[in-house]
């Protein structure tokens, strides 16, 4: 396979922030594993069986998702006999809000451009509101 200028395939063995952000993009892809952090996120660990209350899926599926997010790095599973307890673990949310904050350039420059024109619809606004000057009879 032949790489074009335009795109630059990566070797992932050669770059493990890539592979990690790989998983962490895939985790956070799913509206349940996104619950699952969020439901994390207020602090205490909880068991997987305390995870999966408030979803309309086997606890099985709810498993299977917290396993993705463990691959992620995102949330730390701690094993007592059968029961497992589940944290958040920030970190990898981190490197992935800082790869998206690297292209915050590009939708930066629309923002400057909308609130230009907001500016000027505001002041052609005003315009139109103030009355017309007096003492200009003849």
């Amino acid at each position: 396979m032949r790489k074009s200028a335009a795109i630059a395939f990566i070797d992932k063995a050669e770059n493990p922030e890539v592979e990690l952000l790989d998983r962490v993009f895939f985790a956070l892809s799913d509206p349940v594993r996104r619950a699952i952090l969020e439901r994390l996120g207020e602090g205490e660990a909880l068991l997987v069986s305390e995870l999966a209350s408030p979803f309309d899926i086997s606890l099985q599926a709810v498993s299977r998702h917290i396993q993705v997010l463990v691959r992620a790095g995102l949330v730390q599973q701690e094993r007592t006999g059968r029961i497992s307890r589940c944290s958040l673990v920030a970190g990898p949310v981190y490197a992935a809000a800082v790869w998206i904050n690297r292209y915050s350039k590009y939708w930066q420059g629309q923002f400057d451009l909308l609130a230009v024109a907001l500016k000027d619809i505001d002041a052609r606004r005003a315009r139109k509101r103030r009355p017309p000057a007096q003492g200009h009879r003849r």
